[in-house]
């Protein structure tokens, strides 16, 4: 590991701290790198990634170089960053850290690992010459460190209550933090939902034209594992990414890509954009194993999750885990009824979920519930049973699961199954006992 990321690692103790002072200092001591490209800024509790990858796919359809900017990562911190479409490379990832961390002890700047992450994709890009970047918040909007852009459109896509202790206890209160990425007289699409019109409130005194997507916009013609076939008023279009809600997470996009002052040429883009968007973890498929990966972690994306999987595989046997600051007892109502049987765990992470605290939740919905003490024992337990495996409940719990099958390598827009390796088991011999 090299010294810009082994810098970065050592900067998770400092934890989350709210706030743009850093930030600022930081893009400042860098020249003001985000000045230098066109920027879509992207919030939401729930489907800002699917958003943020189905833009960024249309944009390069029509020529344009694209920088993307989103987290969590899964296996390594590269994915976070991605040009024209692939993870930042090693090299240019611990180069473009190594200028932050210089601007950082000169400046004494005590700054977060979210926030040198940010500056470095922000400079990153910049040295790319990168025409457009588009970028997700990491938590919130108002005080998250990616709101020192001035875009050119921006997004709000569904809200759920989710860290709670930085955002507020209502979807009030997390729509308002969220609703800080808005600029006068900017565009903001946003889908309704119920934090919807607080938005639309925020967007009338800011006076900020805003775009608002009805569901009832959106029909879906087919839904299989591999992709959606939707309509959206009155226009057919395929996404190759499955799920129902991402007809409405494409919906969403389309809009954006409308309002971008060069629309015109990117919107006879927009279906072969759908098309090629790829996009991991979504429940998506593992090659030639019983498992579907999804990364859901709110109520409301649980719901959604809960149609899908019962609508493609009818009954799963539900590996779960989750951080301590979602909305448990929500999630486990929604997909309690799409488990024949349910192994829980923690994931790796000091944000955790106790597993007991997590199977209390699913106790009060299911008679079936087993304990376990790591994903990677959910995953063992659960492969003894016949039938789809679904592990989902946060970014961490895929990452876990990843690991213990063992993946030999890794590519962002492959499927993934555990091939031989020495670090793990195959499809044909993943352990029983």
């Amino acid at each position: 590991m090299q010294r810009g990321v082994e810098w970065l690692d050592s900067l998770q103790s400092r934890g989350i701290k709210p706030g743009l002072d850093n930030i600022k200092r930081l893009l400042d001591g860098l020249g003001r790198p985000h000045d230098h490209y066109r920027t879509i800024h992207v919030a939401g509790s729930d489907g800002k990634g699917s958003v943020c990858c189905i833009m960024e796919s249309i944009l390069r359809e029509s020529g344009l170089k694209v920088g993307m900017f989103n987290s969590p990562h899964i296996l390594k911190i590269n994915e976070c960053i991605r040009i024209n479409g692939k993870d930042i490379d090693d090299n240019l990832l611990n180069n473009a850290l190594g200028k932050v961390m210089g601007v950082s002890e000169e400046g004494d700047i005590s700054c977060t690992s979210f926030e040198a992450l940010t500056a470095c994709a922000f400079l990153a890009f910049s040295e790319a010459k990168v025409d457009i970047a588009v970028i997700e918040t990491g938590m919130g909007g108002r005080l998250d460190s990616t709101n020192v852009i001035e875009p050119e459109v921006t997004v709000i896509n569904n809200i759920s209550l989710e860290h709670t202790a930085f955002l507020g206890d209502t979807i009030e209160k997390i729509a308002t933090e969220k609703a800080g990425i808005m600029r006068p007289g900017v565009p903001c699409v946003t889908i309704e939902n119920e934090g919807s019109k607080v938005i639309e409130r925020y967007a009338e005194e800011l006076g900020c034209p805003i775009t608002v997507i009805r569901p009832e916009d959106i029909r879906i013609i087919n839904s299989s594992p591999y992709g959606l076939e939707f309509s959206y008023k009155g226009e057919d279009y395929i996404v190759s990414m499955p799920g129902r809600y991402q007809g409405r997470n494409a919906a969403v996009a389309i809009e954006a890509i409308r309002k971008l002052k060069d629309a015109d040429n990117v919107e006879a883009h927009i279906r072969e954009g759908l098309r090629k968007a790829r996009w991991p973890y979504r429940m998506e498929k593992l090659d030639s194993c019983p498992i579907v990966l999804d990364v859901t972690h709110t109520e409301r994306g649980s719901e959604c999750l809960k149609q899908d999987i019962q609508e493609i595989y009818g009954k799963v046997i539900l590996v779960t885990a989750m951080l301590d600051d979602k909305d448990l007892e929500g999630v486990a109502t929604n997909l309690s009824p799409i488990a024949s049987k349910v192994y829980v765990s923690a994931p790796n992470s000091p944000r955790a979920a106790s597993a007991e605290r997590l199977a209390e939740c699913y106790r009060r919905h299911h008679d079936d519930v087993t304990v376990c003490n790591t994903v990677g024992e959910a995953m063992k337990q659960a492969l003894k049973n016949d039938g789809t495996i679904l592990v989902t409940g946060s970014f961490r719990t895929a990452e876990d699961c990843l690991r213990w099958l063992g993946k030999m390598r890794w590519s962002r827009f492959s499927t993934y199954c555990p091939r031989t390796t020495t670090e793990g088991p195959t499809p044909e011999g993943i352990p029983k006992d």
